[in-house]
């Protein structure tokens, strides 16, 4: 018999259709609630084939969640610390990116800074503003440059590895994520595979990209990010006096002219593909204990002030004279909390 949209019977196919089909894709749920809820949804109508399916699997986001954006906000506002120009930036990139109907070319942003300034924790935070499973989802792609670049006599190998796992996700959900970590260890050149797809293109063999979003991470520029930062302590200026227009244009000169950068003398740069070059600020003694206090919280504990300072000192900074900026910014700060608390 012919199942009719939007009748009882079509909703109950559309349940057991993932209890029959392998294991490991559905999310633990009472099977007569599911197929009650189901039924009657489908009765009154609420709820179409595609809703239905998406609440038992993990689907592509063709619309955009308008609450995504308040998260996003939220958790930076209160996990990041010390990073004004991200917070700002980034919200407001992803949030205008996802809410253009006729977005012109993919979204792309590249993180720069000192290790344990951030990065990474951002770009978890906007995978998980788009997806739930953040970077578990299948449609999240993460690459690291040292563990899936290694070899520079394969660099062909890997543009033509990298050019057909874009062109397939892509294909398969529009708005894929693509975050490239150790930007600063990739193999100058390699990036640059993937230019068709950052392009003003509408169609590229049949697929767009323009939904894509694509993530840089590396810690080139970080010494041009701290001249800046150290400039306006020492003209008695604040860090949140900074703009982005105050490094924005230098920060991408220092990574397009570092022979270490994978983006050397990059077309993604001299293109201008990259919409925003975002510079992640050197942590002070304050945003350590920050940090520190957030950890402590987020493991159940009360917060003991002897142990955050303590902690703290412990970390080095620099300049040697002025010790302003933690080295490692916040990176060793959970494994010198297990040395304090017996967890």
């Amino acid at each position: 018999m012919k199942l009719r949209r939007g009748t009882p019977r079509a909703a109950l196919a559309l349940v057991l259709l993932p209890l029959l089909t392998p294991a490991g894709a559905v999310e633990p749920i009472s099977v007569g609630l599911a197929i009650a809820g189901a039924a009657a949804s489908a009765l009154t109508g609420f709820i179409s084939y595609p809703r239905l399916y998406c609440y038992f699997r993990e689907c592509c986001l063709h619309r955009h969640d308008p609450r995504a954006a308040a998260a996003l906000q939220e958790n930076l506002d209160k996990k990041l610390f010390g990073q004004h120009l991200v917070s700002r930036v980034v919200v407001k990139a992803v949030r205008g990116f996802l809410n253009n109907t006729n977005a012109k070319k993919p979204l792309a942003l590249s993180l720069h800074g000192w290790t344990g300034t951030g990065k990474n924790f951002v770009s978890k935070i906007v995978a998980e503003s788009i997806y739930k499973r953040g970077l578990q989802s299948k449609y999240v792609h993460q690459f690291v440059a040292t563990l899936h670049f290694p070899h520079a006599h394969s660099i062909n190998l890997y543009k033509d590895q990298l050019q057909s796992w874009i062109r397939g996700n892509v294909s398969v959900c529009p708005r894929s994520l693509f975050i490239f970590d150790e930007m600063d260890k990739m193999h100058a050149g390699l990036i640059d595979s993937i230019k068709p797809f950052l392009d003003y293109y509408e169609l590229l063999d049949g697929v767009s990209y323009r939904q894509a979003i694509f993530i840089f991470l590396s810690n080139a520029g970080a010494e041009k990010i701290t001249e800046v930062a150290l400039d306006f302590w020492r003209n008695g200026r604040t860090r949140e006096d900074i703009q982005l227009t105050d490094i924005q244009n230098a920060l991408s000169v220092s990574v397009f002219n570092n022979k270490n950068s994978g983006f050397w003398h990059s077309t993604l740069i001299d293109r201008n593909l990259i919409d925003y070059f975002i510079p992640f600020l050197p942590l002070e003694y304050k945003h350590v204990k920050m940090c520190v206090r957030v950890e402590i919280e987020s493991r159940g504990y009360a917060v003991d002030e002897d142990i955050v300072s303590r902690i703290a000192d412990e970390m080095t900074y620099f300049p040697r004279e002025e010790r302003i900026y933690s080295d490692k910014g916040c990176k060793t700060v959970d494994a010198k909390l297990d040395y304090y608390y017996d967890f």
